[in-house]
């Protein structure tokens, strides 16, 4: 017994050690990209800036308003580069034009804001791209937007500058507001991000615990309070933006069903291969279920979703049974299947591995070509889902 438990001891040795510089190792590379998407003055993240045509479309007006608004004093004039180029327009400059030509997009009062669950229990489908993109365009648009990371993986934390378990700690997430919700508050969670209008409420791997938790909770009070944790946290902020996108885990556990049932709109993005349209048809199902049964034993009302749109993923059109998929989805899903698609493309690979997105690229990685290509699938998603948004609000209804 004394040799079994000396072997033991030294496979524990050895296995914590492997793992360890493992680990280690790991983390020295993922410091290295993330230090690598930093600013190296100010060791932060930077947001996008616009060149003046550009920024004129995002706010609504001409370039030569702008100019004029800088010359009569409306806006400040505008600092010129080395090489006698007008600087770019940041995001905050952005909203200042806005502020003072009357653009912003802003929601009335009277408006529910838009609470969207980008949904699916399956990995790989570009849930967290489709979250991120999508929490992004709004932003750029002028909404004030709230981007709430459930994934305990935190794959859409890290796109923000962080090494979720090294700069993050419990309390930083939604799990440190569950065990503390008087003591912190989701207030103090919330985070400027270098996306000016989006803030964040990051993920790490101790949100993970959330699911036993939930659990054992559930069991030892026999109460379905809890599921309306995260529900109640949004409550208290909802307020302050006019668009949450939330991204939850890539399954449909304790976690998600608190996301569900907290969220008013629903995006589902789904590739076009028979495994993942047969998942998303079992996620459905499951979700549908699930909420049926929480209304039935728990006297919970089951959300009223404003939209439930499906979106076309990791597409390939080259490929001759991708479009066969995505036409029968189209058929199948009718009008909640959205006329737009996302591609697969190399500049999303290429932005995710310097920890940017696609909007956040200031010159294409790989060519023009597939750089404007890939931007404008991106945008005309967005845009369907901003439609929807808009159809969702009483005072902007009649402009969509």
């Amino acid at each position: 017994m004394a040799i079994n438990a000396a072997l033991d001891a030294h496979t524990d040795e050895l296995l914590e050690d492997g793992l360890g510089n493992l680990h280690r190792k790991a983390l020295t590379i993922l410091k290295r990209i993330r230090d690598g998407a930093l600013d190296p003055e100010t060791g932060q993240k930077v947001g996008p800036s616009y060149a003046i045509s550009k920024a004129a479309a995002l706010v609504g007006r001409t370039a030569s308003a702008i100019r004029e608004a800088e010359r009569d004093g409306r806006l400040p004039q505008r600092d010129r580069t080395a090489s006698g180029h007008r600087v770019q327009y940041t995001l905050e400059e952005l909203d200042r034009m806005r502020g003072v030509f009357g653009t912003r997009p802003w929601r009335a009062p009277t408006d529910t804001p838009a609470v969207i669950s980008v949904s699916n229990f399956k990995g790989g489908v570009g849930k967290s791209t489709v979250a991120l993109h999508l929490a992004q365009h709004f932003a750029i648009q002028g909404y004030r937007v709230l981007f709430i990371d459930c994934d305990s993986q935190a794959s859409s934390t890290m796109m923000f500058g962080y090494r979720p378990d090294v700069d993050l700690t419990e309390d930083d997430t939604l799990y440190g507001h569950f065990h503390n919700p008087e003591l912190l508050g989701v207030r103090s969670i919330i985070r400027k991000t270098h996306f000016f209008g989006l803030d964040l409420i990051p993920a790490n791997l101790k949100l993970y615990n959330l699911e036993y938790e939930i659990a054992g909770y559930l069991a030892q009070n026999q109460s379905f309070d809890i599921i309306d944790m995260i529900a109640e946290a949004i409550e208290t902020v909802v307020d302050d933006y006019d668009i949450v996108i939330m991204d939850p885990p890539p399954a449909l556990g304790m976690v998600s069903m608190a996301v569900l049932q907290a969220a008013n709109a629903m995006v589902i993005p789904v590739p076009p291969s028979v495994i993942d349209f047969a998942s998303t048809v079992s996620f459905i199902d499951m979700a549908r279920t699930t909420m049926k049964q929480l209304e039935t034993l728990a006297g919970r009302v089951k959300p009223a979703y404003n939209f439930i749109r499906l979106v076309g993923s990791r597409v390939d059109d080259s490929k001759s049974m991708h479009r066969e998929i995505l036409s029968m989805m189209r058929q199948v899903f009718g009008g909640s299947m959205a006329t737009s698609f996302l591609k697969t493309s190399a500049e999303i690979d290429n932005a995710s591995s310097r920890m940017k997105t696609v909007f956040e690229l200031d010159r294409p990685v790989t060519s023009h070509e597939v750089h404007n290509r890939c931007m404008r699938h991106l945008t005309d998603v967005c845009r369907e889902i901003e439609a929807d948004v808009l159809r969702s609000w009483a005072s902007r209804a009649g402009a969509v």
